[in-house]
């Protein structure tokens, strides 16, 4: 028996019984730690958010729960952990999520009913809300932007560095000369959270982390009701979604506004609404690859298709109008960025010994081929039978979307040279709409990897002894293992092709 036949094996309940209970304690701890870091306070892994205070309120600050306004959030205790310390739990909550999540999805008919993984993935992110986000610094960014446009500024042509003196916009941390990358509509829910934290920071970053841990939950919940003919695709839903630990750690916890994307074009896919596509393109552009899963849905149907097409487009044009088209020009050159952890990371650092700046229109080239090749080959192999397999609760339509999307968000994922893990997210929201295969083994692999690659994220206070997390882990070790990734689902993928062709009609 092939590996990845094993694994399905396994998945659909031939045995595994001791993974469930490795899935269950690891998941937990792992979701434990994650709160555990918040819940510590100011750290290494956890931005300050006491600055900014023009009310005289200390949300989430060194003083703990009773220090100034005890009510207002996020709170924590304030002991100032030491940056080993917090960093440490932030591993282990990584490596027990990694392990937790693929026990988990070994032995899925084993593990907890879907609906109390679903509430106990909500009551997380509901806790998580009330804490300080950790992980990385990006809702600093957030609350900056937000803070500008409440204040008259264009956050695409303002730059953080240029309000220094803002109790909110001056504590950004790494972004402070780059304007907004984001779409208008995340701006708008950034503006709102302004309007109503005003000068208060963390106050600011709660609004924005309800509405993102609302965003999460309500995946979770239209993910559950998606799957509700099918018991164990129901639970599978709930651990690729709410109940994932790696989740949890990067798209609540570190409230990456991702999340809110998903959750739009994830709801536009399953109901085919034009309109909640164009408002998950508008929080974030590239997310707009789920609707070529709806296109191809509704192919067959030209007059469905072209009302849902119409609502799309005007919702992006509209979006974008008010915010005006130089909301694009961020986009347009963050798309020609490479992260440090992902493979193109040691194309271009070889490339630049003999053809200096020339390497960065190879990159972007080879990205896109890449990206094409690794979706066909996805489509003729291992999902090509998925397409009407998973049908609507009256057994009627077969869904051929969700798996058309998933091909084309994977292969995005591993071609791009732009990569950062809570991009990933978009890909397990997907893979809960279709049946299981070995791209779960393959995403959660990646998911792993380059989320150890960025423990934290966050570069402010870290310690000089750890300075090798970033110098190796990130650099070198990371990438070097996506590559190898890389190659293996390239080769299994046309493996799978090969013998779908050679299978009987």
């Amino acid at each position: 028996m092939r590996p990845v036949e094993k694994l399905m094996a396994l998945a659909h309940g031939e045995s595994g019984g001791p993974l469930a209970w490795v899935g269950v304690v690891a998941t937990t701890l792992s979701v434990l730690a994650t709160i555990t870091i918040g819940l510590l306070g100011p750290s290494a892994m956890v931005p300050d958010l006491a600055s900014g205070l023009g009310s005289g309120l200390t949300p989430g600050s060194a003083g703990g729960l009773g220090s100034g306004s005890a009510w207002q959030p996020p709170y924590s205790l304030g002991v100032t952990p030491d940056a080993h310390l917090v960093v440490a739990l932030g591993a282990a909550a990584l490596i027990l999520g990694t392990a937790g999540l693929g026990a988990g999805l070994l032995s899925v008919r084993r593990m907890p009913s879907a609906r109390l993984l679903v509430l106990l993935g909500c009551l997380a992110a509901g806790i998580l809300a009330f804490l300080p986000p950790s992980g990385s610094a990006d809702h600093l960014n957030y609350a900056a932007y937000g803070r500008e446009a409440a204040l008259g500024h264009d956050p695409y042509v303002t730059v953080p560095a240029d309000l220094p003196a803002d109790p909110v916009i001056g504590a950004v941390e790494e972004w402070r000369t780059v304007p907004s990358v984001y779409g208008p509509v995340a701006t708008a829910v950034q503006a709102l959270a302004s309007h109503i934290g005003g000068e208060s920071l963390g106050l600011t970053v709660f609004v924005m982390a309800l509405v993102n841990a609302a965003a999460f939950a309500a995946t979770g919940l239209l993910l559950h009701r998606a799957t509700r003919d099918d018991p164990v695709r129901q639970r599978r839903a709930a651990l690729l979604w709410t109940a994932n630990p790696l989740l949890v750690y990067q798209l609540v916890a570190g409230m990456h506004l991702d999340t809110l994307a998903i959750a739009f074009v994830v709801a536009g896919l399953v109901t085919r609404r034009g309109a909640l596509l164009g408002l998950g393109i508008a929080v974030k552009v590239t997310t707009g690859l789920v609707a070529l899963g709806t296109a191809w849905e509704l192919r067959r149907r030209p007059r469905t298709l072209a009302l849902v097409a119409v609502a799309a487009t005007v919702t992006v044009i509209v979006t974008y109008w008010l915010a005006g088209p130089h909301a694009l020009d961020q986009v347009l050159n963050a798309s020609k960025l490479v992260s440090l952890a992902s493979p193109w990371n040691l194309v271009q650092g070889a490339a630049q010994l003999f053809h200096p700046g020339a390497y960065k229109a190879w990159i972007q080239a080879g990205s896109l081929l890449l990206m094409a090749a690794l979706a066909v080959l996805l489509l003729r192999g291992p999902l090509r039978d998925m397409a009407g397999t998973w049908r609507q609760p009256s057994g009627v339509a077969a869904r051929e979307g969700p798996p058309v999307a998933l091909a084309f968000v994977v292969a995005w994922l591993f071609a791009a040279p732009y990569a950062l893990p809570w991009y990933d997210g978009l890909a397990f929201a997907l893979l809960a709409l279709v049946p299981a295969s070995g791209v779960d083994a393959f995403m959660v692999a990646r998911l792993g990897a380059l989320s150890l690659a960025y423990l934290p994220a966050r570069q402010a206070g870290q310690p000089y002894d750890l300075r090798w997390l970033v110098d190796v882990v990130r650099e070198q070790v990371v990438p070097s293992l996506l590559l190898a990734l890389t190659v293996a689902l390239v080769w299994w993928a046309a493996r799978a092709g090969a013998r779908a062709r050679r299978r009987p009609a």
